[in-house]
Order: structure tokens, then sequence, then C-alpha cells
């Protein structure tokens, strides 16, 4: 494991965007669709407590499987402290999906960068052996057969779009905001963990349990561990029915009407890491280090431990990592234009 629609013609898309480019705003709809047939929904301005002050000690009788180092390597998750989010945003209902980023592709003329640069991306495949290579990666690649088209296994237009990296989330963000005249981007850490709590304070949206996040969340579980017998204990005890990507929204939303925000994708925010930054972060709207070399995934995926889909947990990727398990959900600002 790492640690570290509507169908909307193209033709269609600029008078779209001239009549849904001004949707109303603090009084507004709590979802909005864009002219990709991206839904969002408002969340509200306010406070939380972000990151996990759990010990080592309450984390290994959770996890009893796992070896006592991976908790030990959860520093980056604290201090635990208090973040103020001073304005709603619209987050997307559920990750960019694959028909939506096609449509992108179309419209713009948008290069993924596992075709750019000509390496591919990462994928499933049934005949390698994670044993036999050095890293031990639990899929094939990079190689030009894998991308944002074909992960390795069957995906249809409502499943979210993986292989793609930070810099492609960015180009589609950068590209909506032409087109609409509205501002979109990923959103921030501190904005990503708000929206996933939806004012809970435990390790899942409905507890501290592992058990049950089968129910809420496309994790790896009974349905996933036969394609990966070596890791079949770290599997949740019961299905989510999906052991690949599943349909955006196939589980129930958290408080805040937000999807999938744990398991299906991990998704990129906009945020360099730093394993310090927690201790002198900014108490409202923090933004992230102003540098780094690598940028902040969240939430797990469909091939994701329960220990690494709790809402406090950070991983990080290279901007230009394309790999199986990740994807993206954007951020459409309220009140620019």
């Amino acid at each position: 494991m790492t640690h570290g629609f509507a169908l909307i013609l193209l033709g269609a898309l600029a008078p779209l965007a001239s009549t849904l480019a001004a949707p109303p705003e603090a009084s507004g709809p709590t979802v909005w669709t864009n002219t990709l047939g991206m839904a969002f929904v408002k969340v509200p301005a306010g406070s939380f407590w972000m990151g996990s002050a759990e010990s080592p000690e309450a984390l290994a009788q959770a996890f009893p499987l796992l070896e006592r180092q991976r908790f030990t390597l959860l520093t980056d998750e604290a201090p635990v402290h208090r973040v103020r989010i001073r304005r709603a945003f619209y987050l997307g209902q559920h990750e960019v999906t694959v028909g939506q980023f096609r449509r992108f592709i179309e419209a713009s003329g948008y290069r993924p960068e596992s075709e750019a640069d000509g390496t591919g991306g990462y994928g499933y495949n049934p005949d390698y052996e994670p044993a036999t290579t050095a890293r031990g990666d639990a899929f094939e690649g990079r190689n030009p057969r894998y991308s944002w088209r074909n992960p390795g296994f069957a995906q249809g237009d409502d499943h979210p779009v993986v292989n793609v990296t930070w810099n492609d989330a960015r180009a589609l963000a950068a590209w909506l905001s032409r087109t609409e005249g509205q501002r979109y981007r990923l959103p921030t850490e501190a904005e990503w963990e708000y929206a996933c709590r939806a004012g809970t304070r435990t390790r899942y949206p409905h507890g501290d349990a592992p058990a049950g996040l089968e129910q809420e969340a496309n994790v790896f579980d009974q349905a996933a561990a036969p394609y990966w017998p070596r890791w079949q204990q770290h599997a949740l005890a019961g299905s989510d029915g999906h052991a690949f990507t599943a349909p955006v929204g196939s589980y129930a939303p958290n408080a805040f009407g937000l999807h999938d925000m744990l398991g299906n994708a991990w998704e990129w925010v906009s945020d360099w890491h730093g394993d310090r930054y927690y201790a002198r972060s900014p108490s409202t709207d923090p933004q992230g280090p102003a540098d780094g070399s690598v940028r902040v995934r969240r939430g797990g995926s469909w091939h994701t431990w329960a220990f690494y889909a709790r809402c406090s947990y950070r991983n990080w990727n290279s901007p230009t990592t394309r790999y199986t398990l990740v994807g993206m959900r954007l951020v459409r600002e309220i009140g620019t234009r």
C-alpha cells in the first residue's frame, strides 16, 4: 500500500457556459451543476478541529494487524488545531468522473501528462506479481498502456477518473475558470478535511470503528481482497460490492451532502505537504506551506486499507504522479467572477 450527468454535446458548451456561469451566491442553491455536468454542493463557512492526536497505542489497539512503525510515522497529523473556514464554497458533490474528464479533453484539446510525456501511468494487471519487483508496488507501471483512459480494469463514464496528475487537475480547473467565468480550483487541505468531517471528530463519518466503513465508502474489503491475496488480512470483513472503482455516489452522502469523501479515489488538494506545518498553520483559511516538493492527496481509494482511509490521514506525491488510485474533486468559489 502507498503512504506515501447529463451528457452535454460539445457544441453546446459555449451557450451553456453563459447561462450557468453566474449562479446565485450567498442565498443560492445548495446544489449547482456546471457545463460539464459536475454537481457542486454548497459547504457552509465554519470551524473545526483539524488533525489527530491519537497515540500509537490507541491506533495499535484499533488496527492490531499493522506494524507499530506505521503508527509512529503519523506525526504530520498533529497537533490537532482549530481551523476557521471564513467563506462558504461549492465543492464537487462527487469526484470528477471519467465522462466529465473526457468532455474536458475533447473540448479543450488538453493532453494529460500520462499521454503527453509518453510514459503512461499505472494499472491493474492480473499477471503482474508485486513480489518480483524492487518496489513491491501493487500495480504495474509506468507503462504507456495505462492512462486515465485505461487503469487496467473496466470503468464506466460515471466512475471516478484516475491516473491523473496534480497538474492535470489544475489544468481542468483553469479551463473551467476561463470557459465559465468563475474561479475553479482544487480545495485546500483544510477545506477538504472540513468537508470530509462535516461536523464529526471521529476517524470516519460513522465513528471510530473500522467495521462499518464498507457501508459508506469503497475501500479494500472482501470484494477486492481476492485480487491481492497477500494483503487479504488487511481487508475489511464486509463487502462494499466493488472490487475496483465504483460509480460515484454509490454510497450515502455525509452530512454536507458529499459522496465518496473517503474511498473510491484519492483526491488531490492544492497544498504542498509539510511534516510540521500543522504546528505553525494559520488558524483561518490555511493555504499550506509556501513551497515544497510533493502535493497532498486525501481520502483513500478503492484499494486503501481502513487505517489509511481516516479523515485525518495525509498522503502525498509529486505533482506529476499519475496512479491508478488517484483522482480529484474541485472547488468552485462563491462570489468570484
